[in-house]
């Protein structure tokens, strides 16, 4: 079925629960050697109609960069915060969970990879640079509405696409947007795809032709 109908088709069928689902790509590749760093899918793309999620980002910085931080991050870490963070490894693991992304002042990204590189690695989420003089609202607010295609070394990953309280046409510019990404990514393109699957958080899966 086309990309509209497997969407309609995933709303349609799924049970009513008491929270606002996502509603999630499961994408399976093929014909890659994933042991391979060089071949994991590891992107970030603006969705064109939003996440439709409470998507959190933290910024690492000092200054005038963490005040205007302030309106519009989920959370600001000062410099002399980062040695603290490391001496409480369940902190800095929840920290690492709750947020989606990170962003960093370029002169404190040394110090993330010593005291948080292990934590925040292995997750994908070591922080974008930014210059004294980005505008750190703007990019904020753009990894607001970004998504992170991460494989790893497996030929099984999710991502999401919106929620269910989204327009199913939102939802299907989402996708399509995710799959032109995906394939201009994957060496071979299309061929690299094995099948790709929309589904709420728990409700049946719909192939997407």
């Amino acid at each position: 079925m086309d990309t509209q109908e497997a969407v309609e088709k995933a709303l349609s069928e799924r049970e009513e629960r008491n929270f606002t689902e996502s509603i999630d790509l499961a994408i399976n590749l093929r014909d890659l050697d994933l042991s391979q760093p060089d071949n994991r899918v590891d992107v970030e793309l603006v969705l064109p109609a939003g996440t439709g999620q409470d998507t959190k980002v933290a910024v690492v910085a000092d200054g005038e960069t963490a005040v205007r931080a302030e309106d519009v991050a989920d959370r600001v870490i000062r410099p002399d915060e980062l040695e603290e963070l490391a001496d409480d490894d369940d902190e800095a693991k929840d920290l690492a969970d709750e947020m989606s992304f990170f962003i960093a002042e370029t002169d404190y990204m040394q110090d993330i990879g010593r005291y948080l590189g292990t934590i925040l690695g292995p997750r994908g989420k070591m922080p974008s640079p930014i210059e004294p003089d980005d505008d750190v609202v703007e990019e904020v607010q753009r990894l607001k509405g970004t998504v992170a295609l991460r494989s790893g070394d497996r030929r099984t990953f999710h991502v999401s696409v919106g929620t269910e309280e989204m327009e199913v046409e939102g939802v299907v510019d989402n996708i399509e947007a995710v799959m032109r990404r995906l394939t201009a990514d994957l060496d071979k393109g299309e061929l690299n795809l094995d099948s790709v699957y929309v589904k709420t958080t728990m409700g049946p899966a719909m192939e997407v032709a």
